[in-house]
């Protein structure tokens, strides 16, 4: 397809490479995207394009790595409630909601790509170093939290073994370093009193294991101490992170 010279395309030849590329380009679009394809189909689309990214990329990838981003990605796409939990984040969530844990004291979301203290446990170092519900955290031991996965890891340790977080806060110029001794965390979730004889207040910190039986207990002894039924009760949710499901039903 080169001219005498060996140097320039004819426009002959141009025009047919050009054909032969949209037609390959066609080809690939339907095979890559078949209409009203089964299941099967699907998945069987997903593996080519997984084998094509493990062999093709410019670097190594690992295979958990891209299918895990899969699944995600693709729960993620649902609603801002369904999400995808990797096996480290699933035994961190067991272990959050077990009732006791090796840390620091405070709960902690993503909120637009900023890591973002949700809430203080009473009584634990992030409560007596003074972090509050809202503080940004930019570091952890000198490594940025932006794009990080395992900011709950590095939180948690040993007993006694000190972590340093760089915090930063609404109203402060710049941030802040605290340095954290971490300490067993025991939470307690189900707070109860009394208003009043008859009218109760019920704080449930987070949705723990057992959280029904302890709402119960609560419950109980706050009308043993009014003397009746209660004709009231103010259910107390603020800064609650969250938990498991079935207790928030159960609890409901």
């Amino acid at each position: 397809c080169r001219q005498s010279s060996g140097r320039r395309f004819s426009l002959s030849c141009a025009a047919r490479w050009f054909a032969a590329g949209v037609a390959m380009l066609s080809m690939a679009s339907a095979d890559a995207s078949p209409r009203k394809a089964g299941l099967p189909s699907k998945l069987s689309m997903f593996s080519r394009v997984l084998s094509y990214v493990e062999s093709q990329y410019v670097e190594d990838i690992d295979q958990d790595e891209l299918v895990y981003g899969a699944i995600k990605g693709m729960l993620d796409s649902l609603d801002p409630h369904s999400t995808f939990l990797r096996p480290e984040q699933y035994r961190e969530l067991k272990n959050d909601t077990s009732g006791q844990f090796a840390g620091v004291g405070i709960e902690v979301d993503q909120r637009d790509g900023l890591l973002t203290v949700v809430s203080v446990i009473e009584g634990t170092p992030a409560s007596r170093a003074g972090l509050l519900a809202g503080d940004q955290i930019l570091r952890i031991d000198d490594q940025p939290t932006r794009g990080m996965l395992d900011y709950i890891q590095k939180m948690r340790g040993k007993r006694g073994v000190q972590v340093t977080l760089t915090v930063l806060r609404s109203g402060w110029k710049d941030p802040r370093n605290f340095a954290l001794l971490r300490d067993i965390i025991k939470i307690r979730s189900v707070e109860g009193f009394l208003l009043e004889p008859g009218y109760g207040v019920l704080k449930v910190k987070q949705f723990t294991d057992n959280i029904d039986r302890e709402v119960d207990a609560q419950l109980q002894a706050m009308e043993k101490e009014s003397g009746g039924k209660l004709s009231g009760l103010v259910l107390d949710l603020r800064n609650n992170p969250g938990g498991l499901l079935d207790q928030a039903v159960r609890l409901a």
